[in-house]
């Protein structure tokens, strides 16, 4: 018995004293902030992605935000209505679901790519509601032709799903998001582009109800769907959308060629992928990097960078494992501090301590390239900071992601405890504001991670932020 003991303290020593890893270069942090901005100066802006590392809801909108002021498009590529990023500046609060944070900049094109599903009707609401916000909205704003269009059916069949599947819920919004994924892969979607065409839409919709009211009928005992009604209701959508309508795919790789820079938005995060994710438990989407060229139509050898977005700690909505949650006061804390309820749907957002086993296999996946860690704000105060470095399942030590929904769910997370810091990072704006001991707790996740970080988000507000290093200034691309 204790040499097994004895075995697994090893492992776990060997969990918290990490080799070196050769990411990406020297880290900002290990640069040194003037030597970082320095070498920076002399790097061209590039291309970008930015993606959740985690489970959604790390605070991409504000990071977008920042980013887009020295971006020329702001491009969105997977995802529906059910996403929601906040962006808080001097203008007031700005709740976006479909439409790009990139918005809110004078000559930054939004566009909406042909990965997104879209709900004309949120998208309608979300574009009226921005234009009383002082938004303007023309020319700047675009959405994709090959865009899955979400229906009525598709709502009602996604509601109808997830109160049937009783314990076995996964935490679907009801969108419609999953429904209309599953039409496009069955090639029976119908898309932004038919909207165009009343006559090719009518025919579509004519063929799809066919069998969707005998399905609604059959199995959920439903009301029939009324062609004229839905027809005559998305005519009105097309009336409103028409001018937005157009290529995005031929339009963006222009930019692109033009030597213009673009920046990819992705909605939820790496561990909500459909491939990746912990699935069932996860988005119907590509969430990760690589769904940044298929929702867009932009090769991967246009892309520069990948920049992961990740809490200072982790939090996740709906069902479905998760290693490190607290559900006692120290949990409560962090939703309270952290303000953890979804821009979407006002849903509670569970909380845990930071886990270095998600975010590193986010590191692999997307091709991460730096981190921006945010709400570290939210520790401020926590005499004790626990991280996760691996996962004990039935006496095995897991250093990386298992693919077993069961072994996530029944693991024991394998901690590495910091002191907290007593002093206040709200609102720090340049690393040497932060407390040594926040130093030592970034440099820790940046070597867990396998992954250097850019920028550090210490507030709510776009000027509470510290930049270490500018995401989009990268290498050119060999052409």
């Amino acid at each position: 018995m204790r040499r097994v003991e004895g075995s697994l303290n090893n492992e776990r020593h060997a969990l918290d004293k990490l080799e070196s890893h050769p990411y990406h270069g020297p880290s900002a942090l290990a640069l040194g902030l003037a030597r970082a901005l320095f070498l920076g100066a002399f790097q061209a802006m590039g291309n970008l992605v930015v993606i959740g590392a985690q489970w959604g809801d790390e605070g991409k909108g504000k990071i977008v935000d920042i980013l887009a002021r020295d971006v020329d498009a702001v491009v969105r590529y997977q995802g529906g209505s059910n996403a929601g990023h906040t962006v808080i500046n001097e203008r007031g609060t700005f709740v976006f679901h479909l439409i790009p944070s990139g918005i809110l900049y004078h000559g930054t094109l939004c566009v909406i790519g042909n990965g997104v599903v879209v709900d004309p009707a949120s998208l309608i609401e979300e574009l009226d509601h921005l234009q009383t916000q002082g938004v303007k909205i023309g020319k700047n704003f675009v959405v994709g032709q090959r865009a899955h269009l979400i229906l009525p059916y598709h709502k009602a069949i996604d509601k109808a799903s997830e109160q049937s599947k009783g314990s076995r819920r996964i935490g679907t919004t009801g969108r419609g998001i999953g429904p209309s994924y599953a039409d496009k892969i069955s090639r029976i979607g119908i898309r932004m582009g038919d909207l165009l065409n009343p006559k090719v839409f009518r025919t579509k919709l004519e063929e799809n109800l066919v069998e969707v009211n005998w399905f609604v009928e059959k199995l959920y005992k439903m009301e029939r769907f009324e062609v004229e009604k839905v027809f005559q209701q998305y005519m009105g959508y097309a009336d409103r959308l028409k001018s937005h309508i157009v290529d995005t795919v031929m339009l963006v790789n222009k930019m692109i060629d033009r030597r213009k820079t673009v920046l990819f938005e992705g909605a939820q995060g790496t561990h909500l992928d459909v491939d990746f994710g912990t699935y069932p438990f996860v988005t119907s989407s590509s969430s990760t990097a690589g769904g940044a060229s298929t929702g867009t139509g932009v090769g991967p050898t246009k892309i520069d960078a990948v920049l992961g977005i990740a809490k200072a700690y982790t939090t996740r909505v709906g069902s479905g494992p998760f290693p490190t949650e607290l559900t006692d006061a120290v949990g409560g804390g962090l939703q309270a501090r952290g303000k953890e309820f979804g821009s979407t749907t006002g849903r509670a957002r569970r909380c845990g301590w930071f886990d270095g086993v998600v975010v590193r296999y986010a590191t692999k996946v997307n091709g991460l390239t730096s981190l921006a860690v945010t709400k570290l704000d939210v520790l401020d105060g926590c005499k004790e900071l626990k991280v996760c470095t691996g996962y004990r399942y039935q006496g095995k030590l897991y250093r990386d992601m298992p693919a077993d929904l069961q072994a996530l769910t029944d693991c024991e997370p394998v901690y590495k405890t910091f002191k907290g810091w007593s002093g206040s990072t709200t609102g720090a704006t340049t690393y040497k504001q932060l407390p040594v001991e926040a130093k030592r707790y970034l440099q820790y996740l940046e070597d867990l991670s396998e992954c250097p970080i850019d920028m550090i988000s210490t507030g709510s507000k776009r000027s509470e932020t510290i930049i270490l290093r500018n995401p989009l200034k990268t290498r050119p691309r060999a052409r």
